[in-house]
């Protein structure tokens, strides 16, 4: 598969080169005391955002990152030249962590975001700073400073406005598909999607979000079961999460029940977030149906009926979509305490 989200790498920052121990010695000028310049630093190993990348398939292959070392200093108090940095460019939404404790080092969420991930070592002073009045021709200098050397974690949480949170094959594909340029696989059977798939929704007056469509969630996906654990961290980045269950599932406040309660496992911050309810494949049903489904689902969030293949109900889909991702966060939905 080309979407790489999860990548392990050794990265290890320059060392500083030595200071230099030099002292002048030219023909009229036997004693000219210490004149050693300093080592210079080493490279650092830095992070910058890209906004053209989308996956981090380009390090797929790479195992480790080394910056080089600094250059040892020389006479005449010469400087040695810094070592040359190392940049790896990452997707936006890339998050970094210790391989070994987790700690996470930075995420990056612009582009153009730069993060200097491992400094390099600084370089050690040349002999000249060490001469006093009592020691004239000081014949030692400073090691440069060691580079740092780890193993690191890079994941990669998608940004979208909307996510598609849903069970498999409850038409996650095909509304993207829909509304948008994407063209995902389709297919009538669960776990089509496999990979998160991004796409641009063209609203009124030229304006556009992003919907991000994630592979099916199934009960006990906090758990690692199906594809659990695997994706549900590019939920942690939408700012709009869109629920959706199909019309002709037996239990829809149940099945909407479950899928919210998976995100809690996973992150309670995820409740945080705003939601809507998409009851999807409604036109096999009446609006008689619908009418009475509609009675049937969760009071405490907000519902539209749609079809992604006859077109019933997208367009105010869409508009609240918009009216979501454009809330004053004092008009955002307050949502009580639930079980399943």
């Amino acid at each position: 598969m080309n979407f790489i989200d999860h990548i392990r790498i050794e990265c290890r920052s320059g060392k500083g080169g030595k200071g230099s121990s030099h002292l002048r010695r030219e023909k009229y000028m036997p004693k000219g005391g210490p004149d050693g310049g300093d080592g210079g630093r080493g490279g650092h190993v830095i992070l910058r955002g890209n906004g053209q990348l989308w996956t981090l398939l380009h390090l797929r292959y790479t195992k480790h990152v080394i910056a080089e070392d600094g250059q040892v200093g020389s006479s005449n108090q010469s400087s040695g030249a810094a070592g040359k940095d190392q940049i790896i460019e990452v997707p936006l939404g890339t998050v970094v962590k210790d391989a070994e404790t987790g700690e996470m080092l930075c995420e990056v969420t612009k582009d153009g975001e730069e993060h200097i991930l491992f400094p390099g070592g600084r370089g050690g002073l040349g002999n000249q700073h060490f001469k006093t009045a009592t020691n004239q021709t000081p014949r030692y200098a400073q090691p440069g400073e060691p580079g740092i050397e780890k193993w690191v974690v890079m994941e990669l949480k998608v940004l979208a406005d909307v996510g598609l949170v849903g069970f498999p094959n409850a038409g996650k594909s095909t509304l993207l598909a829909a509304i948008t340029a994407a063209k995902p696989k389709v297919a009538d059977y669960a776990f089509t999607t496999l990979t998160p798939n991004l796409g641009i929704v063209s609203y009124r007056d030229h304006k556009s979000f992003v919907m991000a469509d994630i592979p099916g969630i199934i009960e006990g996906a906090h758990e690692g079961k199906g594809l659990g654990l695997r994706f549900l961290r590019h939920i942690e980045r939408n700012s709009v999460l869109l629920f959706m269950v199909p019309a002709d599932s037996k239990y829809i406040k149940h099945d909407y029940l479950v899928l919210l309660n998976e995100l809690k496992e996973y992150s309670p911050e995820l409740l945080d977030k705003d939601r809507l309810l998409a009851v999807t494949k409604c036109d096999m049903l009446d609006e008689e149906l619908m009418a009475q489904l509609a009675k049937e689902l969760p009071k405490d969030v907000e519902h539209v009926m749609i079809s992604s293949v006859s077109g019933l109900g997208l367009n105010a889909l869409k508009d609240a979509l918009w009216r979501k991702l454009h809330a004053a966060p004092t008009e955002r939905t307050s949502f009580p305490e639930w079980t399943v």
